[in-house]
């Protein structure tokens, strides 16, 4: 469908929506400051639509060898930014509106939503740091291969290891039982039949500093999220003045945008099996559910069906790595001079590959840190606006290795002060990736109850549950 069609058929729609809430005002109360408020708040939703719209159609716009590239996946993060300050913008503005049935539950569904996102951040991140090990096996490979006068049989046994453990690390765990076999008999070591030994060799190839668990589901979360996102009713969009799509517009983005990185990114237990069924009405619905019919079918292709992850780096170095592992394995000394030329080919290849990871995976993880403060702040800011009577949930964060707390982030009361906290163990958020299961209790107090207990039923992650 082409861009105009977009952009026609969503402003077309959204008028028809928001003109029901005008519609009632108009026929309901005749002061003409009511009828400006009105106006005002649905040129803003309009606005809002309109953003969403072009940013996500001009994603929706990139070719094939740049779609799920590292600097596809950047300009993601920066509509998802920049989408995220607007509705919260919306939402402080218009704050009468949000501690009002419906939208107060509808607010309050997208704030829920938003602590499973931050799961999938910490997960991604993780990911990043597992590509950074690979770039260091790439470094391996170049060192040995690159810029040698003379490549001698030395040069690519040591290649090779490396080539092996990077062709190990990339596989699923439940994959490596027979890689590491293979690798142990190329190199004549005796392999263990201890069961330890063999559950610590593959934990050789595991990040060292994971923050989700063992059973934690990538594909799991994204289900969560996904769960009961339907657009709203006339009935909802009349009640809410049309902030009822703001809400739906934002989770559908939030939805998408966490599953195009488990895409892109390696995660644990990725799945891609969401639904998205998006009403083509929205400007924004046909640029998304054509980005995800696209990457749904990159992940069907048939070297890509197994892989770690779609990113567009991943698959070229996955690709150059594995002829450059093939011709080390058919290679005889002395060597002919085209097999040389071919060999210092496919090395430049990684080396430029070696290159793209090196200049691309720190903005990359500075932007998933932006993503996750972002919703930290905004669900903060939401909660308060709320003003519930009581405590909604928490934020138990243990984020990036070079910040030396966790944060603690809660709403209680509807005056919402400020609560102070200790925790058992203090200790036990001071270490990035903790499990988070050692944190057992908070204390909360304020003006209005001294001393109240809530014991915490930690399920993982960023979100828990609260249990008085």
């Amino acid at each position: 469908m082409p861009a105009t069609d977009f952009q026609g058929s969503s402003a077309a729609f959204g008028r028809a929506l928001l003109s029901l809430r005008r519609d009632q005002v108009h026929s309901m109360d005749g002061h003409g400051h009511n009828s400006h408020e009105s106006s005002g708040l649905e040129s803003e939703l309009e606005a809002f639509q309109k953003l969403v719209g072009e940013r996500f159609l001009d994603l929706s716009s990139a070719r094939s060898d740049d779609l799920l590239s590292l600097a596809w996946i950047r300009k993601l993060l920066d509509a998802f930014l920049c989408c995220q300050e607007e509705f919260r913008l919306i939402l402080s503005r218009n704050k009468s509106y949000c501690g009002k049935a419906p939208l107060d539950r509808l607010v309050h569904d997208f704030y829920e939503r938003s602590v499973k996102a931050l799961d999938l951040c910490n997960a991604v991140r993780d990911g990043i740091e597992q590509i950074r090990e690979w770039r260091k096996l790439l470094e391996i490979v170049l060192c040995a291969l690159d810029n040698q006068r003379l490549l001698g049989e030395g040069h690519f046994r040591r290649a090779k290891k490396a080539l092996i453990d990077l062709s190990i690390s990339m596989l699923d765990e439940k994959e490596c039982t027979a890689a590491l076999a293979h690798r142990n008999r190329s190199f004549g070591r005796h392999q263990s039949s201890s069961k330890d030994n063999h559950l610590r060799a593959l934990g050789h190839f595991r990040s060292l500093s994971w923050s989700v668990s063992r059973s934690w589901s990538a594909a799991r979360q994204l289900q969560a999220i996904g769960n009961n996102i339907v657009p709203p009713r006339a009935n909802e969009v009349v009640s809410t003045s049309g902030l009822a799509i703001a809400v739906y517009t934002m989770n559908s983005v939030m939805l998408f945008v966490m599953w195009a990185l488990v895409a892109a990114i390696p995660c644990q237990d990725r799945g891609l099996q969401v639904h998205f069924s998006i009403p083509r009405h929205f400007s924004w619905g046909a640029p998304i559910s054509s980005m995800h019919e696209r990457i749904f079918e990159e992940s069907r292709k048939r070297d890509r069906r197994n892989a770690c992850g779609l990113l567009r780096e991943i698959y070229q170095m996955d690709k150059c790595s594995r002829v450059l592992s093939d011709l080390a394995d058919s290679v005889q000394f002395p060597l002919p001079e085209e097999r040389e030329r071919e060999v210092r080919e496919k090395v430049q290849e990684l080396g430029q590959i070696c290159e793209d990871f090196k200049e691309g995976l720190e903005p990359l993880e500075r932007q998933v840190r932006e993503v996750f403060h972002r919703i930290v702040h905004s669900r903060t800011e939401g909660l308060d606006t709320l003003g519930r009577e009581v405590v909604f949930g928490f934020f138990l964060l243990t984020w990036w290795k070079e910040s030396p707390m966790a944060a603690m982030l809660y709403t209680v009361s509807s005056c919402a002060h400020e609560a102070t906290e200790s925790i058992d163990n203090p200790q036990a958020i001071h270490e990035p990736g903790v499990s988070l299961n050692r944190c057992k209790k908070i204390e909360v107090s304020w003006p209005e109850r001294k001393g109240l207990i809530i014991s915490l039923s930690i399920l993982g992650g960023a979100g828990g549950q609260l249990s008085h």
